[in-house]
């Protein structure tokens, strides 16, 4: 009633709508927010209606709550925060494009030299570098998360991705000089994925996930599942990815899903993934005897859910990957959990029992540098989709490969290359005159720098030449133009090495320690491939250099990876799936 007289000042107001929002009582709080600034003169109306615009947006009144925030900033233009929140408004309703006019307002006109202001200017400049990352204008978030780091350098998770943005444009060296930012900071802010393309220590990995796991897990959460069978007829297992739409990790697994015996196991997939509209979601999500969309569920829901339809096994497809959610995991909703294929590296993750994993990948000296035990498989850790669609081959001109000559090729995501093995690559071609260099052109930044660091070691343009992304029929049909995959190192090859192989392409990898530069040189030694396998930077350059200047040789390798394809353990995927159920029940009888 006081409300609707307008008599009461701002602070019993705030208090009033607080103790409703604690009761969950949050529409309520809006009415008493709209009635009291239809009555009041108060000069914190604009703070009203700021807290008005939370409220409806926390209610996912998306209208109301933009109309709420516009008429605060229409009482007060220079009040911040509701330009900020009405970005993020905007961004939650896939308005990417006023979410970033918004937030660019901020940075341009709040100067964000002022104490006051510069907490608000660093949320719309990290807001920026997020979103522009995601959409791939890597160039424009370095930009903005430079610019934040700037005006705070102590910023650990602005860090992290400012690292990975060099990372995926090919600025090296990675580490560069920011004033107040030691090495050593930028180091340990690196993100677990990031550290991959860093370093091959098993033990800094392990670090690297640790840290994160102490900034972002829960430690205190209830766990769900006790470690005790459910005694099921069919073994429920349950697949949990941002991944099933058109992303590597459902390019290997579709298959896996679909062969499945469902007389001994019931397979659950929950997904917070786009809905992009593509035949190998549709795939993914027929292969399901039970499909849940989890993207508008809390951890806790979405852990809650899974623990009612008491899971036997929980495999995770997402480590700590972007969209990771770890706290969904620490509930424990299942009695086993098992990370796979979605970060190849230890999770650091308590809530994870198990790595999927083969004795050339994780050999068991290398063990202790794990946070999880390794299901070992007998052949081969990751799995093969048979029925990859491939497109026509097409010829090399049409590539835009010369038609003479011997074509290296290293169709990794840019990030993955580094100056070390660059140095590697532009000697190699030095040494095997008439021979190409093919990369693949993931972003013009990456492409500009790489271009300039091949001038800079002697190498002309015309033999470092770019693949453009297309279709994944047609970007598996194009290896059949190449005469030769150069792996990265110490992040190699994982589904592009599966897919080079399946074309019958040879890779030449060069292994280390650490999970990520062992993959190739798993599925080498799958493929009964070891001559491929190097251990030190010069022999994989010799290598490399006596295959291009043996052609005979590199036939000979095709002709093998053709009876690979047809017969060998390495794309059996009928086996693995068999060979993964038997471990699954072993896990689940062992309770």
């Amino acid at each position: 009633m006081r409300a609707w007289q307008g008599q009461l000042d701002f602070t019993q107001l705030i208090d009033c709508a607080s103790q409703m929002e604690a009761r969950q009582m949050g529409p309520l709080s809006a009415v008493l927010y709209q009635t009291w600034l239809k009555r009041t003169n108060s000069p914190y109306a604009y703070a009203g209606y700021f807290n008005l615009g939370v409220t409806l947006s926390n209610e996912s009144d998306f209208a109301g709550a933009q109309q709420a925030y516009e008429q605060s900033i229409a009482l007060h233009p220079g009040f911040v925060q509701p330009r900020l929140n009405k970005g993020s408004l905007f961004e939650r309703q896939g308005m990417t494009e006023q979410a970033l006019a918004e937030w660019r307002w901020v940075v341009e006109h709040v100067p964000g030299d002022n104490p006051e202001n510069k907490t608000f200017v660093l949320m719309a400049l990290n807001h920026l570098g997020r979103v522009l990352e995601s959409k791939k204008q890597f160039h424009d978030a370095f930009a903005y998360l430079t610019q934040s780091l700037t005006l705070d350098p102590l910023q650990p998770d602005v860090v992290h991705h400012w690292v990975h943005l060099r990372q995926k444009q090919c600025m090296w060296p990675v580490y560069s000089p920011i004033e107040g930012l030691t090495q050593q900071a930028m180091h340990e802010s690196t993100s677990a994925l990031a550290m991959m393309n860093v370093s091959d220590d098993p033990a800094e990995q392990l670090a690297a996930a640790n840290r994160f796991v102490a900034k972002r897990v829960n430690a205190t959460l209830p766990l769900l599942a006790k470690p005790k069978r459910y005694g099921h007829k069919k073994l429920r297992i349950a697949y949990v990815s941002s991944d099933f739409c058109l992303h590597p990790v459902s390019m290997l697994t579709a298959e896996l899903f679909e062969l499945h015996n469902r007389e001994k196991f019931e397979i659950y997939g929950y997904c917070w993934s786009p809905e992009d509209g593509s035949a190998l979601r549709q795939r993914v999500i027929a292969a399901m005897d039970h499909f849940t969309r989890i993207d508008q569920m809390s951890d806790e829901a979405a852990a809650k859910l899974m623990r009612e339809h008491e899971i036997d096994v929980l495999v995770d497809l997402q480590g700590q990957t972007a969209g990771a959610r770890v706290n969904m995991l620490a509930y424990r909703p299942a009695p086993i959990q098992i990370t796979y294929l979605g970060l190849p590296a230890t999770t650091g993750l308590p809530s994870i029992d198990y790595v999927i994993a083969d004795r050339f990948l994780i050999p068991e000296a290398l063990t202790p540098f794990y946070s999880e035990k390794p299901l070992y498989m007998p052949d081969i850790y990751q799995c093969s989709d048979r029925k990859r669609a491939v497109g026509p081959i097409p010829s090399r001109e049409s590539c835009g490969l010369p038609a003479q000559g011997f074509v290296f090729c290293s169709l990794n995501n840019n990030y993955k290359y580094t100056p070390e093995m660059f140095d590697v690559w532009m000697r190699i071609l030095k040494r095997t005159p008439g021979s190409v260099l093919w990369l693949l052109a993931d972003n013009p930044w990456a492409e500009a720098n790489l271009r300039q660091e091949a001038r800079t070691r002697g190498i002309e343009d015309h033999r470092i030449l770019f693949a453009p992304r297309v279709s994944p029929e047609n970007y598996l049909a194009r290896y059949a133009a190449a005469d030769l995959f150069l792996d990265t190192f110490p992040f190699n090859a994982g589904t592009t090495a599966n897919d080079a192989l399946w074309m019958g392409l040879p890779v030449l990898t060069l292994c280390g320690r650490a999970f990520a530069s062992r993959m190739a040189g798993a599925l080498l030694t799958a493929a009964q491939m070891p001559e491929l396998i190097c251990y030190d930077v010069q022999s994989y350059e010799d290598k490399a250099v006596a295959l291009a200047n043996t052609p005979a040789d590199c036939l000979r390798l095709k002709t093998q990876l053709k009876d690979v394809h047809d017969h060998g353990v390495l794309f059996d995927t009928t086996r693995f799936v068999q060979n993964l159920e038997g471990k699954l029940q072993e896990l689940v009888a062992a309770l």
